[in-house]
């Protein structure tokens, strides 16, 4: 089986990176594939110009950098998204991503009577959210019920794709990483052997 990894971090030496770093140990030790995409570091275009507004309005085939994101999502058996949680949500490199990515036309679109039609039902999806705040902090202020709306139901059912596992790292300035690692690792040895959620609080 073969994952993409999509890490949206500016700092190669970042939690996130090292999250990301050992759910790709664990699935190799498992016998799959993955890749690895580090958008930062790759220098991924956030700009939602004409060409993508073109491209939602059925006028324009997508850019070339926009095909070569979703050729890749098309050869994986499933998406691994790792990223810090800004202003309670993903952060703007890749939210901007998603936008660019899940076109009009290829994640979903719409039938001559206007019903949604998704695109992506065969796609599994895994998230990882890195968090400076602890879990209290979250369930007070339905931060957690906020992001699985926005998120895992705003963006992935939208088109089609199941969510199997969305888990948050809490307190990621503050306390050991070891765990945390190990929780990772753990996640990519089991991504694709069950649909249960591990546990990295």
């Amino acid at each position: 089986m073969h994952a993409l990894i999509v890490v949206a971090h500016p700092d190669p030496n970042s939690l996130t990176h090292s999250l990301a770093a050992q759910v790709a140990e664990g699935l190799q030790a498992a016998g799959h594939s993955f890749e690895l995409a580090d958008l930062a570091a790759e220098g991924f275009d956030q700009r939602y110009g004409m060409a993508d507004l073109n491209v939602h309005r059925q006028q324009a085939t997508p850019p070339a950098d926009v095909l070569a994101e979703q050729a890749r999502i098309d050869r994986a058996d499933s998406l691994v998204l790792v990223f810090p949680v800004y202003w309670w949500s993903l952060p703007g490199l890749l939210k901007s991503w998603v936008e660019r990515v899940f076109s009009h036309g290829w994640a979903f679109g719409y039938s001559a009577d206007g019903a949604l039609q998704k695109k992506l039902r065969h796609l599994k999806v895994h998230l990882i959210g890195v968090a400076a705040g602890d879990a209290g902090l979250f369930e007070r202020h339905g931060y957690g019920d906020a992001m699985k709306t926005q998120i895992e139901h705003g963006i992935f059912d939208y088109c089609g794709a199941s969510v199997l596992s969305s888990q948050l790292v809490y307190e990621s300035e503050s306390r050991d990483p070891a765990h945390y690692l190990r929780a990772a690792r753990a996640t990519g040895l089991d991504l694709f052997a069950t649909t249960a959620e591990p546990e990295l609080v």
